[in-house]
């Protein structure tokens, strides 16, 4: 089992920034990746997205995919759990 941190936001902070809690993970997310802190799959993990909905939100912002070793094993796993590799 993964352990879990507990970030505590007021809730003014994101009324301020007019964000939800799930907005804010998502906000962090793409920053982190942005950034190449975070891989695009644990990236996704965080923003709670599907791969393909992380992917398509950093394509509306014009963020460049990076493409590494274990995105493509991702890939290749994804397919092989659809039957088609």
């Amino acid at each position: 089992m993964t352990d879990t941190n507990v970030l505590k936001v007021p809730q003014d902070i994101l009324d301020s920034a007019r964000l939800t809690m799930s907005e804010l993970r998502t906000e962090m997310a793409v920053y982190l990746y942005s950034q190449g802190r975070l891989s695009v799959g644990k990236a996704h993990e965080l923003a709670e997205l599907s791969l393909w909905e992380f992917r398509q939100l950093l394509a509306s912002r014009h963020i460049s995919p990076h493409y590494d070793e274990e995105d493509l094993d991702q890939d290749i796993a994804t397919l092989r759990e659809m039957g088609r590799l």
